[in-house]
């Protein structure tokens, strides 16, 4: 494994690659924001989509994907201020948390949209899951794919003609320079970015006794007869998670570190408590965990240098969410033990290596970790 001279990113991570500095491509992305994109002329060209949105829609000017996170609040904070008309779509997590009802409540009160939350069968999300954890080592898998098809789903059937989703992960986490600068989220983004494992649903029918019908909310519409802009708000203006959670919390967004759950940031990740497990397997898979993410960000917003980001990453350790391990298996009728030993065959031995009975990394970022 190699990593970033600037940030910790490794270039395991999917979508990063470094430059022969050893710079990766989110630190080009952030060079980007704050030295190449021209953010008036961006957010004037939003102002135009908001004039062709409106021109277009025969109801609601856009849909709003919201799980009640800082994101989702930003985003349709500033989807007001520029007078669009928002119809919230949320996919209902089968493990929402207590602070993320209690977020997303506050959002359809204090802000003042209209709102679906869209459920699908708990026992199709729980056989899905499992299909998913079992092949692929994701348990997020049918969570992303729920999260993006619903609302296009929903912006095709009620004629909405925008689809306002938030950050550009090309542009934020490392993508190439033409993903970086784009503004679109297509059936071809979510093919190569989308966390499906270049699968549809139709791939996942017959696993574990999933039919079509049991999957319908996962499909994206494939041939419409009505034509729907999707974009990313982080393309128009710039990204940051730090003044997104400040915008939120001025209008009723509440956190606190007794609500974190993984990574280092207590005002993100707090909505499910599966999303922990999302970003666990990157230990396995990559060699790396949350914190990495979180903090590579404060480095490249200039809050922390790469010898403060990585004493934290040693002084926190490796660290599994028991909790949410425990809760995951409840929900699938499985004991503990199932999890690790799924997770175990997912390890990358192209990275990792077993000696004396102890895995360890080569090169890893910290010489002197503990591994167990």
């Amino acid at each position: 494994m190699r990593y970033c001279t600037q940030c910790i990113l490794p270039d395991t991570r999917p979508g990063i690659s470094l430059d022969a500095d050893g710079v990766c491509t989110a630190c080009h992305g952030h060079r980007d924001k704050e030295t190449r994109i021209d953010w008036t002329a961006r957010e004037a060209a939003f102002q135009t989509l908001v004039q062709q949105t409106k021109a277009r829609a025969q109801g609601y000017d856009c849909i709003v994907p919201v799980s009640g996170g800082k994101d989702s609040w930003y985003q349709v904070i500033m989807a007001r201020k520029y007078g669009l008309s928002v119809l919230a779509v949320t996919w209902r997590t089968p493990a929402r948390t207590e602070i993320g009802q209690k977020n997303l409540e506050a959002m359809i009160r204090n802000l003042g949209v209209d709102h679906i939350d869209y459920t699908i069968s708990p026992d199709v999300e729980r056989r899905f899951m499992k299909a998913a954890f079992e092949e692929r080592g994701t348990t997020g898998l049918p969570m992303h794919m729920a999260l993006f098809a619903i609302p296009i789903r929903l912006a095709v059937q009620l004629r909405i003609p925008l689809i306002l989703w938030g950050e550009n992960p090309q542009l934020e986490y490392g993508g190439n320079e033409l993903e970086r600068l784009s503004d679109t989220l297509d059936s071809d983004w979510l093919a190569r970015h989308g966390c499906l494992e270049s699968t549809d649903a139709d791939y996942w029918c017959g696993k574990e006794g999933l039919t079509k019908s049991e999957l319908l909310a996962y499909q994206v519409p494939r041939e419409t007869d009505f034509t729907v802009r999707s974009v990313f708000l982080g393309a128009f203006f710039k990204w940051n998670s730090y003044e997104n959670a400040r915008a939120a919390q001025e209008a009723g967004f509440e956190y606190g570190k007794q609500d974190l759950k993984i990574g280092t940031w207590d005002f993100a990740d707090i909505d499910c408590d599966f999303i922990s497990l999302h970003h666990f397997l990157k230990w396995y898979k990559f060699g790396f965990t949350r914190d990495f993410d979180n903090l590579s960000v404060q480095i490249r917003y200039g809050m922390i240098d790469r010898g403060e980001a990585i004493a934290q990453i040693k002084a926190k350790g490796w660290q599994a969410p028991e909790q949410d391990i425990a809760a995951f298996c409840r929900f699938q009728g499985k004991p503990d033990s199932w999890f690790w030993s799924v997770c175990e065959g997912f390890r990358n031995t192209d990275i990792w290596v077993k000696q004396a009975g102890v895995w360890y990394i080569p090169d890893f970022l910290i010489p002197d970790w503990q591994w167990t």
